[in-house]
């Protein structure tokens, strides 16, 4: 029998545009209340502003950079006074640029690691005692195919996603008997925003995030028992070589 999504509160990390942004309003559509997050307050206004015409009483926006402790127990205080809890994770918002590793600063290093790994540790180690506390909840990890695939330009890209990947996979056996499920996804080309670019229109081979997001909405609906606990997504018909 298909889980249910009406009434489920969820936080959607980096969810002003992109895969984000689609995996939210995919959620909302389903009758879910959903918390949008990102580090521009100004986008988050936006965005929520927009979302609450159609979804009223169930968006909720609090900027929030994923990197840094204080923020995301802030965002959590939010959810508690607001619905008391959280039912679904997902930790989406990324950063990702290719340089070689022998050109990389240790800023630009710290930027990728801390919000595409560290990020990811403060919002699910906040989530798991409130998850629990409603007898389950479900948490996803944006991943990529980089997290299976290294290339050159992509060291530390590639390494927050290897880690990523390892990430979920102890997670997923730490909580499992709390009836927290974990998946993460492997996304390949994806038309969004990423590396300072913007969704190409011509581009329509690649995944689309709306296609990412009802991955998402039918996991959700899996029946309990069990987990597809790694999902890869490619284009079907990327260009030929």
């Amino acid at each position: 029998m298909a889980e249910s999504i009406q009434g489920k509160v969820a936080i959607v990390t980096g969810s002003t545009k992109g895969i984000g942004l689609a995996i939210a309003e995919a959620l909302l559509n389903e009758g879910a209340k959903v918390v949008i997050s990102a580090r521009s307050t100004a986008e988050v206004a936006a965005v929520t502003a927009t979302l609450e015409r159609n979804h009223k009483g169930r968006v909720v926006g609090r900027s929030c950079d994923v990197r840094r402790e204080g923020d995301v127990e802030a965002l959590y205080r939010v959810l508690d006074e607001v619905w008391g809890g959280v039912d679904v994770l997902v930790n989406n918002a990324g950063v990702g640029f290719f340089k070689n590793l022998e050109a990389m600063t240790l800023e630009e290093w710290d930027s990728i690691l801390e919000t595409n790994l560290t990020g990811v540790f403060l919002a699910t180690r906040a989530a798991i005692p409130r998850m629990r506390k409603r007898g389950g909840g479900y948490i996803f990890n944006l991943s990529s195919l980089a997290g299976k695939n290294a290339f050159a330009k992509a060291t530390a890209y590639n390494a927050s996603k290897f880690g990523l990947n390892g990430l979920s996979e102890a997670l997923m056996q730490e909580v499992r008997y709390d009836g927290i499920k974990v998946t993460y996804l492997m996304p390949g080309s994806v038309n969004t925003y990423f590396n300072g670019t913007a969704p190409d229109p011509e581009a329509t081979w690649k995944i689309q995030p709306e296609d990412v997001a009802e991955i998402v909405v039918d996991l959700l609906r899996h029946p309990s028992r069990s987990l597809p606990s790694r999902v890869e997504i490619r284009p079907s018909q990327p260009p030929a070589k």
